[in-house]
């Protein structure tokens, strides 16, 4: 891995969005059902936001840029070959839903 991605992934942990940091106040520290998550983890070329490695489940919290963007639809596609579901969610939701938010996420790890 790349040197590079290691040091942008710790500034992105130093830095979050507040819609990441909202999140992460939820799932760390095993606070959704003992569920194990990492943030912004460096894997392959790419940053994850959030990741349960037990379940392969990726969290991405994005904002408006990601809409239609092709480099995340083949990033998706590489992270799916190694066996991750990607669920996405919106910043707005995020900061303004998070308990829905956090709900949709459990049913998904419940349900795999």
């Amino acid at each position: 891995m790349a040197k590079r991605i290691r040091g942008f992934a710790k500034k992105m942990r130093h830095e979050p969005t507040d819609a990441e940091l909202a999140m992460w106040r939820l799932l760390r520290d095993r606070r959704l059902a003992r569920f194990k998550f990492r943030r912004q983890v460096p894997f392959r070329n790419f940053i994850l936001d959030f990741v349960c490695f037990e379940k392969r489940i990726v969290i991405e919290i994005d904002g408006s840029q990601h809409a239609s963007s092709v480099r995340d639809a083949a990033r998706d596609s590489i992270l799916v070959a190694e066996g991750f579901r990607i669920e996405r969610y919106w910043n707005n939701d995020g900061l303004q839903q998070p308990s829905a938010v956090l709900e949709d996420i459990f049913a998904k790890l419940a349900g795999r």
